[in-house]
């Protein structure tokens, strides 16, 4: 890879002038078939020892939201939350304008709220204030004009980052100019960039691939997945990465056997099994496909990205030639180990994560909706973000799908569950909706008073929520 700006991509900014800037506002499944694949360090990889980057002593600070979700079963509830207030009791803490639009959730790290925008940059905002502590700039994004197709613009840094705790270093993958995907590592002590390394996409077209879902780290190693831009345009195949958390090294692979297409790119990331195993949902694959290639599928992946079971509903070729696959929403991992699948078909299939059953292999199914973002998963509740007809609460007890109750039916972001209740928003609204976690009605609503991405989500703790906008962060109390 050539950076022919580094200089800008290390460029961290005095915390004094960003807050004035700121202020401006189970084993693994069955199945053989496509493997790993692997390859050598990039001629740019780069890894800054803790003392030639000046890192601060002592242990690196604890979070109580690492990754998308919260925990790397994506299952998206925050524990030891008081029960929530209810009508009245919301209100908007602080907001903050930053360099462009956070699509991702915000990690709650230590007293730091961490966002990601498509301006390529990171920023450290103090959890209680909004004030900026630190930004890191790592690269210069792509105007919308300079892609073949796509909705964001400028496309920087979308899918959620990764903590690694062990190593006090915040992940992130910023799409750059030249068609560049960077793994970026950054201290959140103090901002300053750990590591870096150029991702080279397994389906060298890295023009038409985007990276919207959000990082997982598992064994030492930063998984990334890739999909398309928005319209599907191109020779793009979907894929997943993984690097080590140093940036050197070999990088590993998974390529969807498809000719085309076949996306990984719903935002919640790869689904971690208690057992290592990765899963992913995949988006349809080519029309011209007679066998099954593997897309239309919940794809369960090794470690090292072997894919070790498969599971795809038996009208794949049907749901292929009319865009109703299962890639808009992450499989839902359930403590029994089964997992929920749900797409654009709007029917919801339950199979075991263990074995994945192949084309046909559910143990259950059921119409539900239509689903786009990531589900949130309490025992064996399933809350499934329905474009149509508003959020779902859907049991899976005794192995059968029953929806229990709808939420607003505007109310389609990616659900949180926390202190006794579901939260989920209206992005196009810019709303944000508790529900009563038993019934589904609406305790309290609150408008945020600005633009909210596509399939919002929010990180929560303690009595706060957090929530990424079009232009920067919005802090709500009283959660």
């Amino acid at each position: 890879m050539r950076f022919g700006r580094r200089a800008l991509g290390r460029s961290v900014l005095a915390a004094a002038v960003l807050a004035a800037a700121a202020s401006c506002s189970g084993s693994p499944g069955n199945g053989t078939g496509g493997t790993g694949t692997s390859s050598g360090p990039a001629p740019s990889a780069r890894t800054l020892s803790p003392q030639a980057s000046g890192g601060s002593r002592g242990a690196p600070p604890a979070a109580a939201w690492p990754t998308f979700g919260r925990d790397f079963a994506r299952s998206g509830v925050a524990p030891g939350v008081a029960p929530a207030g209810g009508s009245g009791s919301l209100r908007v803490g602080w907001r903050v304008h930053l360099d462009g639009a956070v699509y991702g959730q915000p990690l709650l790290v230590g007293g730091m709220a961490i966002a990601a925008t498509e301006n390529d940059s990171l920023y450290a905002l103090d959890q209680a204030t909004g004030k900026v502590l630190w930004r890191t700039h790592v690269g210069t994004p792509v105007p919308l004009a300079q892609l073949p197709c796509g909705n964001i613009d400028p496309l920087g840094i979308t899918g959620t980052p990764v903590y690694d705790a062990s190593r006090g270093i915040v992940y992130a993958v910023a799409e750059t100019t030249g068609y560049h995907h960077v793994l970026a590592g950054i201290s959140v002590t103090d901002g300053r960039l750990r590591v870096e390394r150029d991702i080279p996409t397994p389906d060298g077209q890295p023009r038409y691939d985007q990276q919207r879902p959000a990082l997982t780290l598992q064994g030492g190693r930063v998984y990334v997945a890739f999909g398309g831009l928005a319209g599907d345009c191109g020779p793009y195949r979907g894929s997943v990465v993984g690097i080590s958390v140093s940036g050197g090294g070999p990088v590993t692979s998974y390529l969807v056997p498809t000719p085309r297409e076949g996306a990984i790119w719903a935002p919640g990331g790869p689904v971690t099994g208690p057992d290592g195993t990765l899963y992913v949902s995949v988006g349809n694959g080519s029309e011209t496909s007679t066998s099954f290639d593997d897309s239309d599928s919940v794809t369960a992946l090794s470690p090292g990205l072997h894919r070790t079971g498969v599971f795809a509903p038996s009208s794949w070729r049907h749901d292929n030639d009319n865009d109703l696959d299962l890639g808009s929403t992450q499989p839902a991992l359930l403590p029994d180990g089964m997992l929920l699948a749900d797409g654009k078909s709007g029917t919801a299939y339950l199979v075991s994560s263990a074995h994945l059953g192949g084309v046909g292999g559910q143990v259950d199914q059921a119409q539900v909706c239509p689903a786009f973002g990531t589900a949130a998963v309490q025992g064996s509740t399933v809350y499934e973000p329905c474009e149509q007809g508003g959020l779902a609460a859907v049991s899976t007890a005794g192995s059968k799908i029953r929806v229990k109750w709808r939420g607003p039916e505007n109310a389609w972001g990616s659900p949180v569950v926390g202190g006794g209740a579901v939260w989920v928003t209206d992005w196009k609204a810019g709303t944000l909706y508790e529900l009563d976690q038993a019934t589904g009605g609406i305790r309290a609503s609150l408008g945020t008073g600005t633009p909210l991405p596509h399939f919002s989500s929010m990180s929560m703790a303690g009595s706060r929520a957090y929530l990424g906008t079009m232009d920067g962060v919005v802090s709500v109390s009283g959660v």
